[in-house]
Parts: structure tokens; C-alpha cells; sequence
């Protein structure tokens, strides 16, 4: 397994990917079907992403495949540019292997190079495999957004989690 920073050319397979785990994922913030970003827009968010120094996206890739991704948005403004806010969507197949402790690693990494110093998430309460990756991978629980999605008519709580980086 490679784990890398993304490409620009990267952008119409990570959009597939991105569609692919929100299709067989329970708790991602999008239902299956309901993202309709093209290969075009994702581009040119990668190519805008390129331009801030503090958000990246990095993907796992086995045998020529993406199979995993964690982006990670840095703040826009003076306050908040410390912090970036995480995303990560792993191929249904590919979960319990260690790619999310892997990405987690390189982020980690990057984080201390570029200065972020609060990395933070949301994670569904119900999410337990979600919630021990990210346990596992140093962060803690801040809070509880109570009735913060509903997932097929039904109210579920996202945790807010954070890992303050030390250098």
C-alpha cells in the first residue's frame, strides 16, 4: 500500500472514490447518490486546494487503485489557520486492514511540517469502528452535537473530536 499527497490528476479517481465509500457507508455526511460533483469540479477544487498551505488530501492507493483518502481542511482566517478539519473514507473491502492508522500517521506528520497545531472531526456516535480509529489515533472526545444527522428518519449525535499536535 502507498500512501501519498494527491495529484491533480488524481482528481476524476478520487471523486469516484469519495462517491463509492458515501454509496456503502452508513455515516458519511452525504447519502449514496446525492453528491454530484464532476471530474471537472473536483479538479478545480484540488487545484485550489494546491494554493493553501494548510489543507491537503492524502490517498492510499494498492495496486494502482485509490482505496482510501483523508483530506484535511485548514482554517481560512487569522484565528483558525492552526487548525484543520478532518475527512477520511476508506473502500468498504479495504476497512480493518490499517489504512486509516496509516493516513492517520502521515497526517500527523504533516501537520507537525505545516504548522497545525488542532486537527478536529466529527464521527457519528453509533460509528464505533470510526470512533476506535480515531481514539486509537490520539484524538478525544470534546462533545456530543446532539440529533446532528438523520440517517434514514432516524436523529443520530456526532461526536466533536480533536488531537492537538505538539512539536
Amino acid at each position: 500500500m502507498l500512501i501519498r499527497e494527491i495529484e491533480i490528476e488524481d482528481a476524476e479517481n478520487l471523486i469516484n472514490l469519495i462517491k463509492e465509500v458515501e454509496g456503502k457507508s452508513n455515516f458519511m455526511l452525504m447519502e449514496a447518490g446525492e453528491r454530484k460533483t464532476t471530474h471537472e469540479q473536483q479538479r478545480k477544487h484540488l487545484e485550489r486546494l494546491g494554493q493553501q498551505n494548510n489543507s491537503t488530501i492524502f490517498v492510499a492507493e494498492q495496486e494502482g487503485n485509490l482505496i482510501g483518502y483523508l483530506i484535511a481542511v485548514g482554517g481560512s482566517v487569522k484565528r483558525t489557520k492552526h487548525s484543520a478539519y478532518i475527512v477520511v473514507g476508506i473502500l468498504e473491502q479495504n476497512r480493518g486492514q490499517g489504512v486509516g492508522t496509516v493516513l492517520f500517521k502521515y497526517i500527523d506528520e504533516w501537520a507537525k511540517s505545516h504548522h497545525i497545531t488542532r486537527l478536529e472531526l466529527t464521527a457519528v456516535t453509533k460509528n464505533e469502528a470510526g470512533v476506535a480509529l480515531y481514539k486509537k489515533s490520539g484524538f478525544e472526545i470534546e462533545g456530543t452535537k446532539r440529533n446532528s444527522l438523520m440517517i434514514d428518519g432516524t436523529f443520530y449525535d456526532e461526536y466533536y473530536m480533536s488531537k492537538l499536535i505538539t512539536f
